[in-house]
């Protein structure tokens, strides 16, 4: 079968573990509620009502089209594309191009930093296998001025962190609401996760201070792993509502 994405490929290897995916996860919601275009998101109401729920549609479709089958993963793009032009004719206005590339850049970006902070750094060529892929899947959604290499694409990605990003009344309201819906105890972790992962331009603008209680939790989890003990950790440190989409994740891992 000819799929969307090699077998062999690291993309695989990041995208089939629920822990590297919650990194991605934490990242995305932290860059999210800054992006300039957030507020189509709130236009249909979905998002503040259940930010976590949308984030997680919006992983899951990726990590479809991760393990899909070619034709699989044109098909989800495309349904993908037709639900924000169902939105942008609901809104009588076009979603700008920058946005639908500052999306595909924070699963780029988020693909890395999280699979290097928990397993290893990438080499050069998994790098440019990391951007390839959503290279591929944002000329299917016929996105333009997409870099054509990994290389290329560093410079570009950290225009759209200088012009894309700011604060706003949607970034504290997402804030809030990720709260509500985590509670306390887990609202202070994903903000330590973020911590870990997200660029200094983010971290500025949310006022996140360098120091992270979690980086030295990060060696005890990878040693839990081990010892078949993180399941566990991550039954006490995630919400109920989604546990079994997070065990899910998991078991693409084995996906041939």
């Amino acid at each position: 079968m000819d799929y969307f994405v090699s077998k062999a490929s690291v993309v695989r290897r990041i995208w089939g573990k629920s822990d590297t995916i919650l990194f991605i996860f934490a990242g995305a919601s932290a860059e999210f509620a800054l992006n300039k275009a957030v507020d189509w998101l709130y236009f249909t109401g979905k998002l503040p009502q259940d930010p976590l729920g949308r984030l997680f549609s919006t992983v899951a479709y990726a990590r479809n089209i991760v393990f899909s089958s070619t034709p699989e993963a044109h098909r989800a793009i495309d349904t993908m594309r037709n639900i924000h032009t169902a939105v942008e004719q609901s809104r009588g206005d076009t979603i700008p191009d920058w946005a639908y590339r500052d999306v595909l850049f924070m699963l780029i970006y988020y693909s890395i930093a999280a699979y290097e902070l928990l397993e290893r750094p990438l080499t050069p060529e998994e790098q440019e296998e990391v951007y390839n892929v959503f290279y591929r899947v944002g000329l299917c959604m016929g996105l333009k001025e997409l870099p054509p290499n990994y290389k290329a694409w560093l410079p570009v990605r950290e225009e759209h962190l200088k012009n894309d990003l700011q604060q706003s009344s949607y970034t504290k309201d997402l804030f809030m609401q990720y709260r509500k819906h985590l509670g306390n105890f887990r609202y202070q972790v994903l903000l330590e996760a973020q911590k870990l992962v997200v660029p200094t331009q983010v971290k500025q603008l949310l006022g996140f201070r360098d120091i992270a209680w979690l980086r030295p939790a990060v060696p005890i989890y990878q040693l839990s792993r081990h010892l078949h003990l993180d399941g566990l950790i991550k039954s006490v440190l995630l919400p109920k509502a989604y546990k079994a989409q997070i065990s899910a994740m998991d078991s693409w891992a084995g996906v041939a």
